[in-house]
C-alpha cells in the first residue's frame, strides 16, 4: 500500500501548490464515515464541501454508476442521450422554472447565468444594459466572471482587471440595493445564504426587495444555490425556504453525488434570449452524470432525506447553541438545516486540525467560523459525537454563570 508520505511527497513535487491540505489521505468511505490509509474512521461533517449529500458509497448510486458506465459514460452534445432531457424536466418541475442548461461545475453555472443575463439585457434595453449587482462577502467561483462577482478581495487580488460594471452592496442593505439597480443593470447575483462567506443569510425582506427591483428594471435575479441548494436547507431549492422566486438559479455540488455536474435553470423570458451556438460545453449533461443525478433526486424523495435534514438540522443547531452558552470561545450559531456555522473568537483551523486526531472532520472558513455541511444521512447520535469532540477541543474556559 502506498504510504501517506509517498502520496504527499509526490504531490509536493508535481502538483501546482494551490491547496493547503490537512495531513490525512482518505482511502474510502461508507455512509457518514471516511477511512484513511491505516483504516482510521472519521465522522464526516464536511461531505466534500457539500458534494457528498448522500454520504459515501450509497448502494443505489454505486449500482446506477456501474450500470451506466458499462453502457456509455460520455456522449457529445451533438447527439441526444436518454437522461439529459429527463433530468431537465425533473429540475424544471421541482423549481417552477422552464429551461435548464447543464455544465461541469458550479462556477460554470454562474458563468452561463451571467452570459444569459447579458444577452437578455441587450435584447431588453440595448447594449448599455450590462451592469451587475453583487454582494460584499459573497463567493461565486474562481473563473474570471464568477470571481468578478465575488465580494472578497482575497479571491480577486492579483487577477485584476476583472469584469467591469460590477457594483457591490452590503447584504440586506435595501437602501443600497435601490441605489445600485437601474435601467442599465442586467442582473442581481446573490447567494441566499453565504457559504464560503461565513454562513450568513439574506433576509426575506431583502430578497423580496431584490425581486421587486428586478421586476421594476427588467433585471435577471440570479440565485447562486451551488452550496445551499438541492436539499441542504430542507427544501429542494433554497429559494423555496425564503419564498422568493429567482429568474435564474445556479446549482451544482450534490446533484450527481460526486460526479461533476452543474446547471442553471431559467425562466423562459431569459432562456429565450440565447440561440444555437452562443453557449456550449464538452462534458456538461453527459449520460452518466445525468442518470446519477436522477437517482440522487429519487433517493432524496424515497428515503425522506429532506425531512431528515430539517429534523437533524434543528437538533444540530440546538446543540451548537448550547455550546455557545457554555464555552467562551463560541460566539454565535448561523444557518439552518445542514448548512450551519459556529462563530468562534479564536482561529477555527486549529480546531479542525485537532479534530482529525479525534476522528471527526470539521471545516473552517472566514478564519473564525466552523462550517458544518454534513451528509443528509446524519443522525442525532452523530451530532452528539461531533459536539462532544467540539466541546473537548474548546477546552475548559466556560462562560461565567
Amino acid at each position: 500500500m502506498t504510504s501517506f508520505e509517498e502520496i504527499s511527497e509526490r504531490e509536493r513535487r508535481f502538483l501546482i501548490q494551490t491547496y493547503d491540505r490537512y495531513p490525512v489521505a482518505i482511502e474510502r468511505g461508507k455512509g457518514v464515515f471516511l477511512y484513511d490509509l491505516e483504516g482510521k474512521r472519521y465522522l464526516d461533517f464536511v461531505a466534500g464541501l457539500g458534494v457528498n449529500a448522500l454520504g459515501h458509497a450509497h448502494p443505489r448510486i454505486v449500482k446506477v454508476t456501474r450500470e451506466q458506465a458499462a453502457r456509455v459514460i460520455h456522449l457529445s452534445n451533438l447527439y441526444y442521450n436518454e437522461y439529459q432531457g429527463r433530468l431537465a424536466e425533473k429540475l424544471c418541475g421541482q423549481s417552477g422554472l422552464q429551461r435548464a442548461f447543464f455544465s461541469n461545475s458550479g462556477t460554470e453555472a454562474i458563468e452561463g447565468s451571467i452570459k444569459l443575463a447579458r444577452l437578455a439585457g441587450h435584447k431588453i434595453g440595448g447594449e448599455s444594459k450590462t451592469e451587475l449587482v453583487a454582494l460584499q462577502g459573497s463567493y461565486h467561483g474562481r473563473t474570471f466572471g464568477s470571481m468578478s462577482l465575488t465580494g472578497q478581495d482575497k479571491y480577486r487580488k492579483g487577477f485584476e482587471p476583472l469584469l467591469g460594471e460590477v457594483t457591490f452592496i452590503q447584504r440586506n442593505d435595501v437602501v443600497a440595493l435601490r441605489a445600485a439597480v437601474g435601467d442599465n443593470t442586467c442582473a442581481i447575483v446573490l447567494e441566499p445564504i453565504f457559504g464560503e462567506g461565513g454562513i450568513l443569510e439574506c433576509s426575506v425582506e431583502f430578497l423580496q426587495e431584490c425581486r421587486a427591483a428586478a421586476d421594476r428594471h427588467r433585471v435577471a435575479l440570479i440565485f447562486d444555490e451551488i452550496q445551499c441548494g438541492l436539499g441542504r436547507m430542507g427544501t429542494i431549492f433554497a429559494f423555496q425556504t425564503f419564498g422568493v422566486m429567482p429568474d435564474i438559479v445556479a446549482i451544482a455540488k450534490p446533484i450527481a453525488a460526486g460526479i461533476p455536474l452543474g446547471a442553471f435553470l431559467a425562466r423562459e423570458e431569459f432562456a429565450s434570449a440565447i440561440s444555437v451556438g452562443q453557449h456550449g460545453t464538452t462534458f456538461g449533461g453527459g449520460p452518466l452524470a445525468c442518470r446519477v443525478a436522477l437517482e440522487y433526486l429519487a433517493i432524496l424523495e424515497e428515503e425522506n432525506l429532506l425531512e431528515n435534514v430539517a429534523r437533524v438540522g434543528a437538533y444540530l443547531q440546538q446543540e451548537l447553541k448550547r455550546v455557545t452558552e457554555t464555552y467562551a470561545a463560541a460566539k454565535e450559531v448561523r444557518g439552518r438545516g445542514f448548512i450551519q456555522g459556529l462563530v468562534l473568537d479564536i482561529p477555527a483551523r486549529p480546531i479542525v486540525e485537532q479534530a482529525l486526531a479525534e476522528g471527526v472532520l470539521f471545516n473552517s472558513t472566514q478564519d473564525t467560523v466552523l462550517r458544518f455541511l454534513p451528509p443528509f444521512l446524519l443522525q442525532e447520535k452523530h451530532v452528539d459525537r461531533g459536539v462532544r469532540v467540539l466541546k473537548k477541543l474548546l477546552g475548559k474556559k466556560r462562560r461565567a454563570a
